[in-house]
């Protein structure tokens, strides 16, 4: 049994990273990070079956494709705090030569990353072929990608969608942060998506709902069942309804903080609302 306990800690403890991250250096991406909080930590201590150490080859083992890359600070914070890097190493959040760039990358050799993901639409594409490899190679394990509900806006998803079901791509899981968000507004305000999970459905995929994503037990438990779903002739999608600026009440519900960054009194303010517990960097 997962130690919630733990885990929640974790939760809130991330959620100060990625304040502080963004704080520092006045630029980033917390709206969609604190949304995706419970996500990362449930899939890297839970979820994922993975090797000690990080395998650029990502062989007899889960591995992970992050397609929305703005949200590289909750990445990086769980990383981190999983062991692929010194935790301290977060106060190097897009500066100049670090590792933690603005959107993941990967010619630094940060562990972790194994594709850069800073022009979205792509992650589908290249978990799918990452899923089709470990096939090919009789590798049971499975490929894990996040992408963002705006992303699938984009043609490059629906070709990728299609062609996973087409050749029973199985050993994938695509979860989808339903926000109802993006950088110019609500989904529906920019262009409506429709019913995602008739779409799914109508190309040939296992659909699962989360519809609290920002519960970390239903987070757990849906991502286990997910995980149940794979290998029995399609590929699976999630949709996990999340709230932008989860944890931060000022920055929740809204798209204003898609890209920008907390002055010094919001910080404080961010940070008494998540009460530090497994220490700040």
């Amino acid at each position: 049994m997962p130690d919630m306990n733990y885990l929640n800690d974790l939760v809130t403890q991330v959620r100060r990273d990625i304040l502080r991250q963004v704080h520092k250096v006045n630029s980033g991406h917390p709206g969609g990070s604190l949304g995706c909080t419970e996500f990362f930590v449930a899939l890297y201590q839970e979820i994922m079956d993975r090797k000690d150490g990080f395998h650029m080859d990502g062989k007899d083992e889960d591995i992970f494709f992050l397609s929305n890359g703005h949200i590289s600070p909750v990445f990086y914070s769980v990383l981190a705090r999983s062991g692929y890097f010194p935790v301290d190493e977060l106060n190097t959040f897009r500066l100049i030569n670090s590792r933690l760039q603005g959107h993941p990358t990967t010619h630094e050799g940060l562990p972790g990353i194994r594709v850069a993901s800073g022009s979205l639409g792509q992650g589908i594409s290249v978990a799918v072929g990452a899923a089709q490899t470990k096939k090919l190679n009789n590798d049971p394990h499975i490929v894990y990608t996040l992408c963002g509900d705006g992303e699938l806006q984009e043609g490059q998803n629906w070709e990728a969608i299609m062609y996973a079901a087409g050749n029973q791509v199985d050993n994938i899981v695509v979860t989808v942060d339903y926000n109802g968000q993006q950088i110019d507004g609500s989904l529906d305000t920019v262009l409506p998506l429709g019913n995602l999970k008739a779409k799914f459905e109508a190309f040939g995929w296992e659909v699962l709902e989360i519809e609290e994503g920002n519960q970390l037990e239903a987070v757990i438990n849906g991502l286990q069942e997910a995980k149940s779903k794979t290998g029995n002739g399609k590929p699976v999608c999630v949709l996990m309804r999340t709230v932008m600026g989860n944890g931060v009440d000022f920055m929740m519900h809204t798209h204003a903080w898609h890209g920008k960054a907390p002055n010094d009194e919001q910080l404080e303010i961010g940070l008494a609302q998540n009460p530090v517990t497994l220490g700040d960097y």
